[in-house]
């Protein structure tokens, strides 16, 4: 006899129970007699809120997305909502990406808002994660939902929340929400929908949206410059397909060539082998295209539009990808360049980045005096900082992985206007005789040249959870006295919320919320941060190394990186 645990048995045998439908009931009945490991993993724990929300496998049990846990989680959202907002109309909108069962879960999340008595506002096709945030706020919404995986493999799929600011949950508020679920059975949901209550929503968020986009993420190029510039987009087989070519098309881009093979949303991602514009391989198509069109610029997206991928001509016009430090900073300088042309900066604006992000974002800020804010990873992190300081005005932020933010109209990561902003700059830097390679370069020789390198290692499952656990633990308890033979001289632990000086050999605290994140400094300006991630089986080691030799700098740079690496033990 195969044994399976007996807390997981006790989990297993509440879906064997009449609430849940038939075929559910057979297919668990299934795995008990032939795939014990594969149920064990389904129901040890309950799906957790990332820094992206709640996302995973999809499948049966309490481990993976299905109709009950999306279900369970509305039901708890709902009840929060009536609770905080008593005696009002409570709005919700809803949105979907290009997933498998991703129009099917968004109908289901939908209803069961609806038989709560809660008005929705639900899209009837696919849009862009960042066209559900703006919705939020232009429909004066109390909460939205996306039901999204971004970029990871197609067997997943996921549940985005956000507040009525557009931004996504922020403890201690997501806490109080995951109590309201934790406090239910599965038959307290509600599935029985309110059809009245449901409103399908298109075109009029889709025109504001575009509208606002042009507005945030142009800045004077000419017609002229416009036209010059050849883009090559690719959506991935995501959602940007439905927004990308109409706002370069507001904006005065016509010389746009798309990856057909790739503009048909598909959850299987059939042309490659991951979804992710920080992946090389996901822009091999486009920039085969590149080539063909000799074009200036490539840009990819992930699947839900967040996140994007940028090829641009160096100076042997050959095209080669920038990582997402290096958008994140060329994207910022530009933005607060043309800020100080207009006279825009009076000390009032700020600027916002992660602490896994590279360190260039606030030595820029520095040299234009302007304000630079730090957050944990996750764009929540950085729409927090909107709301939280008003008297402040937004320019801009991003993340090393490859997420950035335009203006404060979405308060979360947007691939649409950032691929915007970025053919701006494009197009008046080959208007000038330049390219965004030699901007680029312009800007590391000003503020020293720094490269940044992530190490991301897949761990699955209840085991490979308590791998990366392991790890963290030895990292904590035996900390590294140098690097790469560089002292170490300062570490973070922001699980304690506690920096020790290990220099004046004293340990204070931090201002930030508390996470699992562990960063080394070094004498050499070495910064490493190892962070299991919050939506993947992954652990993530981030490396940021720096010279200001102006010789030779790029071996440099790799031999620290592949130093680093090497004493990290990890490939």
């Amino acid at each position: 006899m195969i044994y399976v645990d007996p807390k997981i048995l006790d989990r297993v045998n509440q879906w064997l129970t009449p609430f849940f439908d038939e075929k559910t009931q057979h297919d668990i009945k299934e795995m008990i007699a032939y795939d014990p490991e594969g149920l064990e993993d389904s129901f040890y724990k309950n799906l957790e809120f990332g820094t992206g929300g709640m996302r995973g496998i999809m499948g049966l049990g309490d481990n993976r997305i299905n109709k009950y846990t999306l279900g369970k989680n509305t039901q708890g959202l709902s009840n929060y909502l009536k609770k905080q907002f008593p005696n009002k109309e409570i709005k919700v909108a809803i949105a979907y990406d290009c997933r498998h069962n991703s129009k099917e879960f968004a109908k289901i999340v939908a209803d069961v808002f609806s038989a709560n008595g809660i008005k929705v506002f639900l899209f009837s096709e696919l849009r862009p994660t960042p066209e559900l945030s703006f919705a939020v706020k232009y429909l004066d919404c109390q909460a939205g939902i996306v039901l999204t995986a971004s970029h990871n493999p197609p067997e997943y799929n996921g549940y985005k929340v956000y507040w009525k600011d557009g931004g996504q949950l922020v403890p201690p508020q997501d806490g109080k929400i995951i109590a309201e679920i934790n406090s239910l059975k599965y038959e307290d949901i509600k599935f029985e929908a309110n059809e009245n209550l449901i409103q399908f929503i298109d075109s009029e968020v889709d025109e504001a949206f575009a509208k606002a986009s042009v507005e945030n993420g142009t800045f004077n190029s000419s017609q002229e410059a416009k036209d010059h510039l050849k883009i090559v987009f690719t959506s991935l087989h995501g959602t940007s397909i439905t927004m990308i070519p109409k706002v370069l098309e507001q904006a005065g881009y016509k010389n746009v060539s798309i990856v057909e093979a790739q503009a048909e949303p598909n959850g299987d991602f059939p042309t490659v082998k991951s979804p992710n514009p920080e992946e090389p391989a996901a822009l091999k198509m486009a920039l085969e295209l590149a080539e063909k069109e000799n074009a200036d610029i490539v840009i990819g997206t992930d699947p839900d539009c967040d996140r994007l991928g940028i090829a641009v001509r160096n100076d042997k016009n050959e095209m080669v990808l920038l990582n997402g430090n290096q958008t994140m900073v060329l994207m910022t300088h530009f933005l607060l360049e043309q800020w100080k042309k207009a006279g825009k900066l009076n000390g009032k604006q700020f600027v916002a980045s992660t602490i896994v992000s590279t360190p260039m974002v606030e030595k820029v800020a520095e040299h234009f005096n302007v304000k630079y804010m730090e957050g944990l990873t996750g764009f929540k992190w950085i729409a927090k900082m909107i709301k939280d300081h008003p008297e402040l005005e937004f320019i801009g932020g991003g993340e090393e992985s490859f997420g950035y933010l335009v203006g404060d109209f979405v308060r979360d990561k947007d691939a649409v206007t950032a691929t915007l902003l970025a053919c701006e700059i494009a197009a008046q830097k080959k208007h000038a005789g330049s390219n965004m390679f030699q901007y680029l370069n312009e800007i590391y020789d000003t503020y020293g040249n720094y490269r940044e390198h992530l190490i991301s290692i897949t761990k699955k499952g209840k085991k490979g959870a308590e791998e990366i656990s392991a790890i963290m633990k030895t990292l904590r308890e035996n900390p590294f006295k140098e690097i790469a033979g560089s002292k170490v001289i300062r570490m973070d632990d922001v699980s304690k919320n506690e920096t020790t000086d290990f220099t004046k050999q004293e340990t204070l605290s931090l201002n930030l919320p508390k996470s699992n994140v562990l960063i080394y400094y070094t004498e050499d300006g070495s910064k490493i941060a190892a962070r299991p991630s919050g939506t993947e089986p992954k652990i993530k080691f981030y490396i940021s190394v720096n010279t200001s030799e102006k010789d030779n700098f790029e071996e440099i740079l790799q031999k620290k990186i592949d130093a680093i690496a090497a004493q990290l033990n990890v490939s």
